[in-house]
Formats: C-alpha cells, sequence, structure tokens
C-alpha cells in the first residue's frame, strides 16, 4: 500500500515535471547548508507541563496552523510573525486556563477565538478558526489527544491519515500539510514517538518555496514572479500548487544529498525564512485552510 507520504511525492513529482510557470535548479542547492537538529520554541510554544496538554495544545494548534494569506492583515505581537502570534496567544491561553474540552471546542464562537489571539472578532480568519476548532472538538469526540495519537500505532503515516480523513480542513490533498507537521511537532515535544517519522516529506506551505526562491532553487516565469512581487493574492490555483509542489519535489533530492530527512530540512529552511533578508522580499500569499 502507498504510503501518504509517497503520493505526496508522486503528486509533487508529476507536478514538477509539467509546470509551466514554475522550475526547479538544483544547482543552486549548494547554497542550502546542512541543518541543525530540529527543535521548536519553547517559549513561543506549550513545552513544558503534562503530556496531554502539551499534545492537546499542539493538536490545537495545528487545527488553526493556517491562514498565511491573512497574515498581513493580523494584529502582530511585538517581534513575531503571524504564526507565532498565534501559537504565543494559543499557549499563553492554555497556561492560564488549561485546554478546551472538546465539548467547548465544539460550541466554540468567533468572538471567544478572536478574544483567545488578540484579534478584532469580524476578522474573516477567526470565523475560520473558530469553524476548523469546532470541527476538531466533534471528530474527537470523547477521545483526548493522546488517545487520538495511540491509534495511530506509532505510526506517523497513520496519525496523517486519520486526521486528514477525519477532518475536511485538514484534507489537503496531494500536499497534507498540517497532517504531516503534527506528527513532527509531536515527536519534537517529546510526547509521541512514530517510527516512520523521516518518511514524511516537508510541510508545503508559502514560506518554505519562498526560501527556496530566494536562494534561486525555485525560478518563476517573469508574470508570476512580478505579480508576488507586487504582494497580490495568489488566486491561480495551478500557479499556487506549482510552487508547492515544486518546493516538495526540490526538497526531495536535496534532503537527499545532504543526508538528512525531508521534515528536518523543512524546519531549517522555515526558520531560516525568519532572518530580515527573507522576510523583507514578498512571498506568494494564498487565502487557503491548508497552511
Amino acid at each position: 500500500m502507498t504510503t501518504l507520504p509517497e503520493e505526496v511525492r508522486a503528486h509533487a513529482a508529476h507536478v514538477a515535471a509539467n509546470a509551466r510557470w514554475v522550475r526547479i535548479d538544483l544547482d543552486a542547492a549548494s547554497a542550502v547548508e546542512p541543518p541543525p537538529e530540529p527543535e521548536l520554541d519553547p517559549e513561543r510554544h506549550l513545552l513544558d507541563g503534562p503530556a496531554g496538554d502539551v499534545a492537546t495544545y499542539l493538536l490545537t494548534l495545528t487545527a488553526i496552523n493556517f491562514g498565511s494569506g491573512w497574515f498581513p492583515t493580523l494584529r502582530k505581537r511585538r517581534g513575531m510573525s503571524g504564526y507565532f502570534t498565534v501559537a504565543s496567544s494559543l499557549a499563553d491561553r492554555f497556561r492560564e486556563h488549561g485546554p478546551w474540552t472538546n465539548e467547548q471546542l465544539r460550541g466554540l464562537t468567533t468572538t471567544e477565538v478572536a478574544a483567545t489571539l488578540g484579534q478584532a472578532p469580524d476578522h474573516e480568519l477567526m470565523s475560520l478558526f473558530a469553524q476548523a476548532l469546532r470541527q476538531l472538538g466533534a471528530f474527537l469526540g470523547d477521545r483526548t489527544a493522546l488517545e487520538l495519537v495511540e491509534s495511530a500505532g506509532g505510526s506517523a503515516d497513520r496519525l496523517a491519515r486519520i486526521v486528514s480523513s477525519g477532518m475536511s480542513m485538514w484534507n489537503d490533498r496531494g500536499f497534507y500539510k498540517r497532517a504531516q507537521i503534527l506528527a513532527s511537532d509531536l515527536a519534537l515535544a517529546g510526547v509521541a514517538r512514530f517510527g516512520d517519522l523521516d518518511s514524511l516529506t516537508i510541510f508545503a506551505d508559502n514560506l518554505v518555496p519562498h526560501v527556496l526562491r530566494c536562494d534561486g532553487v525555485l525560478v518563476y516565469d517573469d508574470a508570476l514572479a512580478e505579480h508576488i512581487d507586487a504582494e497580490l493574492l495568489l488566486v491561480h490555483a495551478e500557479q499556487e500548487r506549482e510552487i508547492r509542489a515544486c518546493a516538495v519535489h526540490a526538497c526531495v533530492a536535496i534532503a537527499r544529498s545532504l543526508d538528512v530527512s525531508e521534515p528536518t530540512l523543512d524546519m531549517s529552511l522555515w526558520n531560516r525564512g525568519q532572518q530580515p533578508v527573507y522576510k523583507s522580499r514578498p512571498r506568494h500569499r494564498s487565502r487557503t485552510v491548508f497552511y
């Protein structure tokens, strides 16, 4: 049986082979250095406390780990990106009040979510976050986060299949970004172990492709490059798919050349994207519930 990561690699290879707007220049990949061991930020994430709370925090965070197309419109915490604003705000909520129960998740309102994250209640993304959290509560039923993890039997592939098939807002067909990153983050936090963790692909979003573009590994068609550089939303689905697929496909080769796993490479590239030289240049923005 084909695994979910194998499906992602096959999809990415097919899209990359037929791409019209994006090409891969692996000769430029020499700029990619061997990555350090990945780790989560212990200040901006909830990583201390009981394993059940940490697992619940990471599952809850991953449920709303999307919205990069809206991030320029968020009220960001000082010195933080949109992602870290959400992650740290949620961590503060957990530290002060503990996790939401599954019943509370099922009844969350947009106003409650906005207040937790320090955002305006009429912001479109807050409504989507509330929908995602209610969906998570319904999906969990009476299960805890750790019971959900245990149902995967130590397989990151199986966990990704469970969450992506059980929640429509996780069903990122062809990429499964959040479904895969959940297992990685749980393992990095030390609250779960997966025997097939290194088989995962990169977690295709809009930052890792941006870093690869800045480093010359991804080369965009002139019209696509001008559109992105003008900070216009990307609404052409095929262009968006090519950017993510070419990033996945390029990282398969780069990870192999560096003798590291693709998730390890992903975190290194993502962290590099926090540097001013990358943040000063526009990246593609697409309004989606998948990243």
